[in-house]
């Protein structure tokens, strides 16, 4: 679900993110690799996958991982949350009929200017309570209602600050 734009303000450091499940399917896994233009075949191919890769079926791609992530975190910020940053590493793949869950916990927190702040998020990825993926984030969020970090210009965008 997704929220209103939360406010920079309403965030503190230690404070967890909703956890977010995904279950997944063969369709999902194949349209996020259609999304990214990933043709390769493990993809949407599970004979190759299972007698090339050595896995027991195809399995999600890495944009569609970071859509997925980029999804979790605009889910809560809401829609005037802006990325400024992603970083994550895959330790395991993610395949069809498994249950994907997302958990997150801000781990930093840092008004940059009167109209955004920057809110760091450590993100884990699991499936059947195993890492699958680990990685962090950095958002843009308003610092009033009135201010959204969408309006900045590329000038003055500064996630690394």
């Amino acid at each position: 679900m997704i929220n209103e734009s939360i406010i920079f303000s309403q965030v503190a450091v230690d404070d967890y993110l909703p956890v977010l499940s995904i279950d997944i399917s063969t369709s999902l896994i194949v349209l996020g690799a259609i999304a990214s233009r990933d043709w390769q075949p493990q993809h949407h191919d599970k004979k190759f996958a299972q007698e090339r890769n050595g896995t027991r079926d195809i399995f999600v791609n890495t944009n569609h991982n970071a859509s997925m992530i980029e999804k979790f975190v605009t889910d809560w910020s809401g829609p005037k949350g802006r990325l400024g940053k992603i970083r994550f590493k895959m330790l395991s793949s993610v395949f069809p009929d498994d249950k994907l869950d997302f958990s997150g916990k801000v781990t930093a927190i840092n008004k940059s200017s009167e109209a955004i702040g920057w809110v760091d998020i450590s993100i884990l990825m699991t499936v059947n309570d195993v890492a699958c993926t680990q990685g962090s984030v950095r958002v843009a969020l308003p610092v009033s209602e009135n201010d959204n970090p969408w309006d900045v210009d590329t000038e003055n965008w500064n996630p690394d600050f």
